[in-house]
């Protein structure tokens, strides 16, 4: 064997060994390095503004929370449209609350996600639509918020800082778009994450499928409970209302919603309502099927 034809194959398997250092091992080791930083006291002073829930939070999950947040501002692009500019309190609100979904659960921090889009305010979505004759048009939807299959989230800045504003409102479209990825997770957004048996899947079926149709009953009848009529548009965006009204509303969806409440207890492995204000209501009774 040629002098050549050796210097090649060195080459050759010192390429192969590059890629798969980057490919097998670089990854580990390089979440490793981000979970190793100390969380830099500048974002915890933003993410007590941008949080208001943290405070209240067991210590144990602040520091998980702090821990998901390094890593999925490492590793997600944010993308500023339409003039937003991406600051650190921007990517803070949007990742703290994105992260709060990811609480004691053995999984990965979004892997399909890649870039969230930020916009000053609402933007508008261009739709296509068909009719009962099969005629298709094209709609352009104002959204506050919208999640792709395809690795993006899209969110508008103001619709994130009114949920800020306000954690008991029921309202978040951080936790309701984020919602939507996790219901991604399987490649279906159909209202159904992955879950831990299939038991879990029978259990979840039941208890989503009541709470859907009950949802429907009352918004085809204009009558407001305690979940948004958003979500009787179809189980995808049911799950996603279901989310916001867990983490925001708890000892209300406890009180009225006991079913409901305890399939997402055991899906997202935190109880808000440990941290959130309380008790509920008494007065505040919503309807029911």
């Amino acid at each position: 064997m040629s002098s050549i034809s050796i210097a090649a194959l060195i080459g050759l398997i010192l390429i192969l060994a590059a890629v798969v250092f980057r490919v097998v091992f670089w990854p580990g080791l390089r979440l490793r390095r981000i979970l190793a930083r100390p969380f830099p006291a500048p974002w915890r002073r933003i993410l007590q503004r941008v949080m208001p829930v943290y405070p209240h939070l067991p210590t144990e999950l602040q520091q998980q929370l702090e821990s998901r947040i390094k890593q999925f501002i490492a590793d997600k692009r944010f993308v500023g449209c339409a003039g937003q500019t991406i600051t650190d309190e921007v990517r803070l609100a949007i990742a703290a609350h994105a992260c709060l979904l990811l609480l004691n659960r053995n999984t990965d921090c979004y892997p399909r996600l890649e870039s969230i889009l930020v916009y000053p305010s609402t933007f508008v979505a261009n739709r296509e639509h068909a009719d009962s004759v099969g005629l298709v048009s094209e709609q352009h939807m104002p959204m506050e918020g919208e999640s792709w299959s395809h690795g993006k989230v899209v969110l508008a800045w103001d619709a994130v800082k009114m949920g800020v504003r306000d954690p008991t409102d029921g309202h978040n479209v951080v936790f309701h778009e984020f919602a939507h990825q996790l219901d991604d997770d399987d490649g279906a957004s159909n209202g159904a994450p992955l879950l831990h048996t299939r038991g879990a899947y029978q259990s979840w079926a039941k208890v989503f499928g009541q709470e859907f149709e009950n949802l429907q009953w009352q918004a085809s009848r204009g009558w407001q409970g305690l979940l948004d009529h958003y979500g009787a548009t179809n189980p995808a965006e049911f799950f996603a209302v279901a989310t916001e009204t867990f983490f925001e509303r708890p000892h209300d969806m406890r009180a009225h919603h006991e079913e409901l409440y305890r399939e997402l207890l055991d899906y997202y492995r935190v109880d808000p309502a440990l941290w959130m204000p309380g008790p509920p209501d008494p007065a505040e009774v919503p309807v029911s099927r």
